[in-house]
């Protein structure tokens, strides 16, 4: 069964949360701009109907920003952190007497919605950002931060032997016929995911042909694009060899010289 979690603080000492955490806080701020009522429809066919009552779906997605904007990496630290965080403590409802929930169970609840249901609750935030007049779609920002690759720069082998060998071990080792109903249905776009309209203007000028056809849904495949093909004589390091350890990762070019394998973040 679905649970629903009260927002209702006990006074301890004569001091509560209410009055422990700063009017003008960030948290108090984003409580009250952002309405995350709409997890409970989005996530209720993941649940029973009896049972007992699990997290509160809104105190996960409140965790998973938490862990956003506090730059966690790990559940686990971000419980230990929102367990002694008064202003955590007051966003997510919890007093402080009670109980936080356990990072064991934000995994599986993680694993149980599926990246579907977290693009849903993407769009979903980006479409009330645009009801806000946050967002106007006129002007696109982007930055990017490199990240190093778990790879040694040693592993780059030229990209069509690593193809021609991928090709020659699937001719090899077909999968089992039980499993390839499985994979076709794994790497098909999810249909029950909707997709913003875009407000940008058209084009002044003819720009060149891009590599995805128009309309191709790369995001719901875990963001990997169909074809590395250019539409250009620029090629980089990144079309002409690829590590056999970590396909994704690119040479980047340290601050101090010399190089390694990253990705590029944006």
């Amino acid at each position: 069964m679905m649970g629903h979690k009260d927002r209702a603080f006990a006074p301890l000492v004569h001091v509560s949360l209410e009055q422990l955490v700063p009017a003008d806080h960030f948290y108090r701020h984003l409580h009250k701009s952002l309405d995350l009522t709409f997890v409970r429809d989005l996530v209720a066919p993941f649940y029973a109907v009896g049972g007992r009552p699990a997290v509160d779906p809104v105190v996960f997605f409140k965790l998973q920003l938490c862990m956003f904007f506090a730059g966690i990496r790990s559940e686990r630290q971000l419980l230990r952190v929102a367990a002694d965080r008064l202003s955590l403590r007051w966003y997510l409802g919890y007093d402080l007497q009670e109980a936080l929930p356990d990072h064991s169970s934000l995994t599986r609840i993680r694993e149980r919605y599926g990246l579907a249901t977290f693009r849903r609750f993407f769009e979903h935030i980006v479409a009330q950002c645009q009801h806000a007049g946050l967002v106007g779609g006129q002007e696109l920002y982007f930055d990017g931060t490199p990240v190093a690759a778990n790879a040694a720069a040693d592993t780059l082998r030229p990209r069509f032997y690593v193809a021609a060998m991928q090709a020659h071990g699937a001719a090899l080792f077909p999968p089992p016929p039980e499993h390839a109903a499985e994979q076709a249905a794994a790497d098909a776009p999810s249909a029950n995911v909707c997709s913003l309209a875009s407000k940008l203007p058209p084009p002044a000028v003819e720009q060149e042909p891009a590599v995805e056809p128009r309309g191709a849904d790369w995001i719901s495949r875990v963001g990997r694009l169909a074809s590395r093909e250019q539409t250009s004589a620029y090629q980089r390091i990144g079309d002409l060899r690829v590590s056999t350890t970590d396909p994704d990762a690119t040479l980047l070019r340290g601050k101090g010289g010399g190089s390694h394998l990253g990705y590029q973040t944006h």
